[in-house]
């Protein structure tokens, strides 16, 4: 009996020091989420009433016409309500899914033996704020190991010039020597070295374009910076969005990084450079004033901003349609618009010399009050 009771004791000694040495092996999960919310500090809400078409002119004799519209999203940062979405004159229901990389909402369109142009119009309110993340660049934490959902933001784009590249990110410095996040470095760079042109550039934020070019918009600038970011170590991410003021191209682009502890930020580098030239080209302002703003928009392009006018719709590149159309895109502006199995072309408004567009957008927005442009008014950045 007392061997038993001995045997008994054994196995559960055995069991008592068994689970603690399990629990102490296992790793802590990773507080770092790509869904991670917003952070920044909110101020200045306006609800803008939202009235947005897309009109396409299909090719003659089309048999299927396929429409794919981004659907924004409420977050921490933008609140929609109201959405509705109709077509003339043709009568189509969308189909609304998610596609599984970065979470895009797409509203799908299928136009059967469609003839002449067909509009689709999307009518929501949106509720936006000015975002002010404050970043000090020395506080922002080295990640040596990200957990494996951020693989979609951590992939470089293809690079051709590999050359050229590679001498881009010495001059921006090694990750590893650096106290100060080197990517601070890659948008100085790409704010000395691009010129920011309408006509020469990729519409599909093409890191390669800007680079053998040194030209392009926004898509380009912040494409590349993505990029760089990406080969720097850290998570980076392009999104589109619209400007709600009226404008002949409504999209623009923003680039975010994941920034430990801040999460993403959203950094302008096109709108910062502009708003800097117009600083320096203006004969209204004396050089000691010129010198403040200058300091004061570059500032607040390194603190990271995003205004209470630009609504986010899309998240991301490469990555499959929901539902799935001929291939991947690389990036969705406003729309992507398939006839008959073949992309119809981008169109670009804000391009002089263009003059045939197989698609359009039209557009009005109606804000509850009235709102700064903070990279066209001057008197933003004193704010700030």
């Amino acid at each position: 009996m007392c061997h038993r009771n001995s045997y008994s004791y054994q196995i559960l000694l055995f069991i008592i020091i068994l689970v603690p040495c399990t629990t102490v092996l296992a790793e802590p999960p990773s507080p770092f989420k790509p869904d991670t919310p917003y952070t920044a500090k909110k101020s200045g809400p306006v609800t803008h009433d939202v009235e947005f078409s897309i009109i396409v002119t299909p090719p003659y004799h089309c048999k299927v016409l396929k429409v794919w519209v981004p659907v924004p999203q409420s977050d921490v940062a933008q609140k929609i309500s109201e959405s509705l979405f109709s077509t003339f004159p043709e009568k189509v229901k969308p189909q609304v899914s998610s596609e599984p990389v970065y979470g895009n909402r797409f509203a799908y369109f299928e136009f059967h033996n469609p003839h002449g142009a067909q509009i689709i119009t999307h009518r929501f309110q949106a509720k936006l704020w000015n975002l002010n993340w404050q970043i000090k660049p020395e506080a922002v934490e080295m990640v040596t190991n990200w957990p494996a959902q951020f693989a979609p933001y951590l992939t470089p784009q293809t690079i051709q010039d590999q050359q050229q590249f590679q001498q881009v990110l010495k001059q921006i410095g090694n990750k590893n020597e650096m106290k100060n996040p080197d990517l601070m470095q890659a948008m100085s760079w790409i704010d000395q070295n691009l010129t920011y042109d309408h006509i020469n550039a990729s519409l599909q934020a093409d890191a390669n374009h800007a680079l053998n070019k040194r030209r392009g918009h926004c898509s380009d600038y912040h494409g590349l910076c993505a990029t760089l970011g990406r080969a720097l170590g850290y998570p980076t991410r392009v999104t589109y969005g619209l400007a709600l003021f009226p404008k002949n191209s409504p999209s623009h682009c923003k680039m975010e990084a994941f920034l430990p502890p801040y999460g993403w930020v959203s950094f302008d580098l096109s709108e910062t450079q502009k708003m800097v030239k117009s600083i320096q080209a203006s004969s209204e302002l004396t050089p000691p004033i010129k010198r403040s703003l200058t300091t004061a928009a570059r500032h607040r392009l390194r603190s990271g901003f995003r205004e209470n006018s630009w609504l986010l719709l899309t998240k991301g590149t490469n990555y499959e349609l929901a539902p799935p159309a001929l291939k991947p895109v690389r990036i969705v502006r406003t729309a992507y618009v398939e006839a008959d199995g073949v992309a119809l072309p981008e169109p670009d408004p804000a391009n002089n010399n263009k003059r045939e567009f197989s698609w359009m957008t039209s557009h009005r927005y109606t804000a509850d009050r009235p709102f700064k442009k903070p990279f066209k008014d001057f008197s933003a950045l004193r704010s700030d």
